[in-house]
Parts: C-alpha cells; structure tokens; sequence
C-alpha cells in the first residue's frame, strides 16, 4: 500500500499532462510548427536522477543546449550541504524522434555521479516530451518514462521510472 499511493500520484499527474498536451494539439491552428531548439539555450532544472527522493531532496539546476534541430544536450549540478551532504552531477543527451505542435517527443540517455551517505553512478534510458504552452513559447516543460541503472544503495539496481513535468523539468529558453 505504501507504493502505491505515489504510483497512482505519477499516474494521475501524467495522465492530467497528457490531456492538457491533447486538449492544446487540438486547439492550435494547423499552421503551427513544432519547436526548433537549435541555437538556444536553456536555463531551469532536472529532478530526474536517483538522488532526488521524496525523503531527500536535491533538485538539479542544469544548462540545456540545442546543438541542432534533432539533438540537446544537457548538463545539470545540484548539492545539499545538510549532513551528510549529497551532490549530483550529471548530464543527458536528447535525440528528437517526433515533432507535434508546440511539442517534442524524444529519447535521451543520462549518466550522473551521485554522492549522499554513498556513491555511485546511475545511467538514464528514457523516452519523454518537451512541451510548450501557447503564448509561453519559451518555457519548455518535461515529462519522461524509462528506465534507470544504478549502484548507489551499494549494490547494482535497475528500475523503471517515471517524471512528471514537475519532476523531469522546466527550462527557459534565451
């Protein structure tokens, strides 16, 4: 029972964005286009590595770039000076596969060094969305699924995973 409140919290929240991003496809004009991110930075956050937990939180601030229109990188720092301290550094690299409207959908993998009471490593396989709100055009918004692997609790774990757009991240695009 205790797992399974915060499943049907991520269910919940990404079946809400998954609306929002269905209702706004349908009420955009045709002639729109999807995002071109190439040349442009972005500023925000990532939440997405194993070092965020809800007992202990350390979100990431991260730098992503668009080297071009089908791939991003993406670099992210983040630390708690509590005892014991935790820090995350890490990066991922995006691959666009599909464009929507005010949407993209890709894959990305993501390789971070994380420290808390241990640490280890944790590899990122997902596949996700960055989407943009209309009138709000340079405010990307993420949500992803895939799958993690990790030594960090001291002992090799690979788990499924989920972030919604509250957890993936948020950029501001220059």
């Amino acid at each position: 029972m205790r797992l399974f409140k915060p499943f049907m919290a991520v269910c919940l929240w990404t079946g809400l964005a998954l609306i929002g991003v269905m209702i706004g496809g349908v009420t955009m004009p045709p002639t729109a286009s999807a995002k071109d991110l190439s040349g442009r930075l972005g500023i925000g956050f990532t939440n997405d590595f194993s070092n965020s937990t809800a007992a202990r939180n350390v979100p990431a601030v991260s730098v992503k770039y668009g080297a071009s229109k089908d791939l991003h990188v993406l670099g992210a720092l983040g630390f708690n000076t509590l005892d014991p301290a935790s820090f995350t550094l890490g990066g991922k690299i995006f691959k666009n596969i599909f464009y929507e409207t005010n949407l993209n959908f890709y894959s990305s993998v993501g390789l971070a060094y994380l420290k808390d009471a241990k640490s280890g490593i944790e590899i990122l396989g997902v596949l996700g969305c960055e989407f943009f709100i209309p009138g709000i055009d340079s405010l990307g918004l993420l949500f992803e699924t895939g799958v993690s692997a990790s030594n960090v609790t001291g002992s090799f774990a690979i788990k499924t995973v989920g972030y919604t757009f509250i957890n993936a991240g948020m950029h501001f695009y220059f």
